[in-house]
């Protein structure tokens, strides 16, 4: 009974992630358009739920994350859109299997990431057995680290699949880009995760506790 319900409160964590995930994709503040490149909060919720419901959970949020990216890049297209969508065609360049591959693979490595990370974390243990880390600092070091490790993921997926075609859409190369990238959003988005995400697990933790997930 225990072991159902829960599997029962996992799913509607999970459901509750997932709707956020949608709500974010659907509304501006989830991927704000600057130039050639998106700024994203979307990373958020993928991280959240790879940490507190664990690495299955983690990757369904992030496909979630990838589908709606690839929705936005078909139906809402920007130059370089080609990268994340498969059904578009920019400057006489299409998208194809590589597009599906940057826009799920990486996001859905965020959220198997995001618990491995924070739990091996949690499980560094001084000279007298107590932990090194806190969840919460944990969870923020996580967020952090997943948030760069997901751009860089995304970025070199580009660079390896549609290299010079970036570089002509773009009108910039890519290694450019990724500097450009790390330097400016990126640097934003992993503040904004390390902040946000420990935030959220302190907010949360009566209610997690409850529902025995805080100990993970």
């Amino acid at each position: 009974m225990n072991r159902r319900k829960t599997r029962i409160q996992k799913l509607t964590l999970a459901a509750f992630f997932v709707a956020i995930e949608i709500l974010m994709a659907v509304t501006p503040i989830g991927f704000i358009p600057v130039g050639a490149i998106n700024i994203t909060t979307m990373h958020l919720p993928v991280i959240l739920s790879g940490i507190i419901l664990g690495p299955a959970y983690g990757a369904l949020t992030g496909f979630v994350f990838g589908f709606t990216s690839m929705l936005k890049a078909t139906f809402a297209p920007n130059i370089t859109s080609f990268c994340f969508s498969p059904f578009i065609t920019v400057g006489g360049v299409h998208g194809n299997f590589a597009s599906l591959f940057i826009a799920f693979v990486p996001r859905i490595t965020l959220g198997v990431l995001s618990f491995y990370i924070y739990r091996a974390l949690r499980r560094v243990k001084k000279t007298d057995g107590n932990k090194v880390f806190s969840r919460i600092a944990a969870s923020a070091i996580a967020a952090g680290t997943n948030t760069l490790i997901h751009t860089l993921f995304v970025m070199g997926s580009i660079w390896l699949f549609f290299g010079s075609a970036y570089a002509n859409a773009a009108g910039i190369t890519v290694g450019a880009v990724i500097v450009a990238v790390l330097t400016s959003n990126g640097i934003l988005e992993i503040v904004l995760a390390s902040i946000v995400i420990p935030a959220l697990v302190r907010a949360l933790k009566p209610s997690l506790e409850r529902m025995g997930f805080y100990d993970r």
